[in-house]
This record gives C-alpha cells, structure tokens and sequence, in this order.
C-alpha cells in the first residue's frame, strides 16, 4: 500500500493544475500598496459571453471550462486578471497561441508570456491567463510580471511547451509559429487536434503539420475522410500520400501507425519533404 501511495504521488508531482477560483487566488503574490479584490467574479461557457462577448466561441472551442475575474488596487490604478481554465495543458497552450502577436516582447514565464507596461499574456498548465493595467508605467509593468510570475510557479512551476513540438526538427523552423488547432484544420472539420510549425524563409514559407490520433484505425478513418472529399482512391496504405485538396491544392501526408505528419505548401515551391518525414517519424518512435 505504501509503495502505491508513492507511485501515486510521483505521477501527481508537479502536475496538480488549480481548479477552483479560490484555489487560484490564494496563489496570488501580495504586492505592497496594492489589495487583492475581495470581489471574485466566475464565469462558465454559458454565460462567459457577458465579459467578452464575441471572442468567447474561440475560447469554447478550445475547450474552455471556467473563468476567474479579480484584480489587484492601488489608488486608482487597477490591474485585472482573467484566469481561463481550460480542460487540458493543450487547450490553454491552443488558446494562447490563437491570440499571440508578433509585436509584443516575450518573457519566460509559464510556458510563455508576452505583453507589455500595460499588458501581459502566457499559458501555464491548464490555465491561460490574460491581464491589464491601467498604468503604463515601467513599475507596473515590472509588478504585472512579478504577479505572474507567482502564479505561473504555483501553478506548475516547471511549465514548458506541449512535447509534442519537441518531435518538429528546428532546422529551418520559424521561430514562434508553434500553434495547435482544436478541429477546421485548413478549412476541414475532420482534421482535428493538429500540431503545426512554420518552416521556411521569407517568399517560401510552408507548414508542417502532426495530428496524434492515438490509435492507428482512428488515423485511417481520418484519411479514409480526407480522401473522399478529394475523390480520390480508398485503396492506400501507411507510408506517404498525396491529397490533391482543391481548397490548399496538394497536401503531401505520410501515415505511420497513430500519426498522420502533413504538409500545407500555399507556395508551391520545393520542399525536402521526404526528409522531414522521416525525421519527424524517427523523432516520434523516440520515447519521451
């Protein structure tokens, strides 16, 4: 009994994600001059379109369970924080990167972070938190992250991308272009939980793609999906494939066991396909 209780233990070590709007509070710093809201406001998927109306079906799709609203005072200074809880760590991560800017610096917290003076963003767990200021001060922004910082670390203090993005080679990889889609893929409701990357250079830039589909029959009938809106043959076996897509032109695939490894080439111009393909597989028959 002693030794499950330890097993146990070990597979809850550093992964136990808040789940509660009290929980998340009580992990917030204490920060001298300002008070923490004693109003804490909670919102769910049915009702999350009252505090940010259009953008909460984005949030839903990525499977969005609760969030918590608060803040932090100071005279008349504010900032707020808006704690979304989501299902999974790559829920959270899919949710950060849909609202990521290329024009905002980044910081290592959580998973990661950008803003600015005025704002700041990251993902940590399952969580994906947005705050904002109203002081656009170099010390409020140097509080906003200490705050954050705090939180991330209680959170899961060793928080780092989905592994998943481990098994893309980084040769040529365009740096931040990780982003993970929930389902519409490319415009297909069937190519759904999609890991993808940039790749490429400006003038030639082309989007490697992974969907884990966790059993092998279950990637099959994603393809056998893929190859009849092509109208193409239903006759094809694991190794590489070529969806002649009229909406994305030719999608190159490659089909090992529980992974389907694509690539979306609006360009056109060559790409070492093969070789990425067989390095990613390699990649993916590593063990973690």
């Amino acid at each position: 009994m002693r030794i499950l209780k330890i097993l146990v233990l070990s597979l809850f070590c550093g992964v136990a994600f808040a789940q509660t709007p009290q929980e998340l509070k009580s992990y917030l710093p204490k920060i001298a001059g300002w008070t923490i809201s004693d109003e804490v406001e909670v919102f769910n998927p049915q009702n999350l379109f009252e505090r940010i109306n259009g953008a909460a079906p984005l949030f839903i799709e990525n499977n969005f369970r609760e969030m918590t609203s608060l803040f932090y005072e100071k005279g008349d200074n504010y900032i707020t924080l808006q704690i979304y809880r989501h299902a999974t760590p790559i829920d959270a991560f899919g949710m950060y990167v849909s609202e990521r800017s290329e024009d905002l610096p980044f910081y290592p917290i959580g998973g990661e972070a950008q803003g600015d003076n005025l704002g700041l963003y990251f993902f940590v767990g399952n969580v994906y938190v947005k705050m904002s200021g109203t002081d656009e001060s170099d010390e409020s922004g140097l509080i906003m992250r200490k705050i954050a910082k705090d939180l991330a670390d209680k959170i899961e203090p060793n928080a780092t991308y989905p592994t998943m993005f481990s098994k893309f080679p980084e040769k040529e990889k365009v740096k931040y272009s990780e982003f993970y889609t929930t389902s519409n893929y490319i415009g297909h409701d069937f190519l759904k939980g999609v890991y993808s990357c940039d790749y490429g250079s400006e003038g030639n830039i082309y989007q490697v793609f992974i969907i884990d589909s966790k059993t092998k029959e279950d990637a099959h009938n994603t393809l056998m999906q893929y190859v009849k809106f092509t109208k193409q043959s239903a006759d094809f076996s694991e190794g590489k494939l070529i969806l002649k897509d009229k909406y994305n032109g030719n999608v190159s695939c490659f089909w090992k066991g529980q992974y389907i490894i694509g690539i979306f080439n609006e360009t056109g111009q060559d790409v070492h396909e093969d070789a990425l393909f067989e390095e990613i597989t390699r990649q993916l028959t590593v063990e973690n």
